[in-house]
């Protein structure tokens, strides 16, 4: 199961309210973070979120509402005793935001590895706390700097066949590596996954959109996702074109977008301050895609797979 935590929901300043973008992914006692704004640590507290089981911090791009909280929480995971490595992910130009967030933190008690986001990252050589073929794969979005979104992806093996398994001569002990996806040797014979396992079953999914506009790459990457968490700083078809000159979505843009990536849920996120009341104007995305909810802060879902 994959437990989805969204920590802040606002753009550009926080409020009393609505804290600034962050929300957190977490299985098997492992997760990772999307976005670090200014008082992310407050807003994992209040939603009851553990930011130490972080295997890495996810930045969809250098704008200061999404990672001026990275300096505190770098300092704060080392005061509580953090010594394993801690990923740093975002676009290009990640050195140069190291460099500048490290002068700010001075020395930390465990290290921070960096990853441009170019490319699959493979999530169960992160950590054996995610199962087997689990990836977070980055995407360009069409923002006014260099920006990515990312989809986590939880792939399911098929069923195992215990019968097939002993037939096999396979010991009990061994099943688990190949429900893994590891072969196993069997008196001088490699036993493979696919001997003992079924067709694979419908895996999760989870987008994240970091802002952007909408474009065809992060339609491509919400396809058939079980949640998009997707911008929506502008609330008004009116203020389409206010949008696209900063880089951004209305609601109606973002359930339009959910609806042909055939996605099953939409949550909107980071308001413009003008945005009082996020749930008066849902109606501008529920027309167009039912399953559109608002975003707030510390709200929660827990994906399950699904049983055939």
């Amino acid at each position: 199961m994959l437990t989805i935590t969204l920590l802040g929901t606002a753009a550009t300043m926080p409020l009393p309210d609505r804290a600034l973008s962050a929300a957190f992914a977490a299985c098997g006692g492992h997760g990772l973070l999307f976005d670090c704004g200014e008082g992310t640590q407050a807003a994992a507290r209040r939603a009851g979120v553990n930011l130490m089981r972080a295997d890495a911090v996810c930045l969809t791009h250098y704008h200061g509402d999404h990672i001026f909280g990275l300096p505190g929480l770098l300092q704060t995971l080392g005061a509580q005793g953090r010594t394993r490595p801690l990923l740093l992910v975002g676009p290009k130009g990640l050195a140069g935001i190291w460099s500048a967030v490290h002068a700010l933190t001075g020395p930390l008690p465990y290290a921070v590895r960096l990853q441009e986001a170019d490319g699959p990252l493979a999530l169960d050589a992160l950590s054996e706390g995610w199962p087997a073929g689990a990836v977070l794969r980055p995407f360009a979005t069409r923002h006014r700097v260099p920006s990515v979104g990312y989809r986590l992806e939880l792939p399911r093996a098929g069923r195992f066949d215990p019968a097939r398994a002993r037939a096999l001569g396979v010991p009990v002990q061994q099943w688990k590596l190949l429900q893994q996806g590891q072969s196993v040797l069997v008196k001088g014979r490699t036993v493979a996954p696919a001997e003992v396992l079924g067709a694979p079953r419908r895996g999760l999914s989870m987008v994240f959109s970091g802002d952007t506009a909408p474009c065809a790459a992060l339609e491509q990457a919400a396809q058939g996702a079980d949640l998009l968490i997707c911008d929506a700083t502008y609330a008004l078809p009116e203020q389409e074109a206010q949008a696209a000159q900063w880089g951004h979505s209305t609601f109606g843009q973002s359930a339009a977008l959910a609806a042909r990536a055939g996605a099953h849920r939409l949550w909107l996120t980071h308001y413009s301050p003008m945005i009082t009341d996020p749930e008066a104007d849902l109606p501008q995305a529920q027309s167009i895609f039912p399953a559109a909810v608002c975003g707030a802060d510390g709200m929660q879902i827990t994906l399950q797979y699904e049983e055939a």
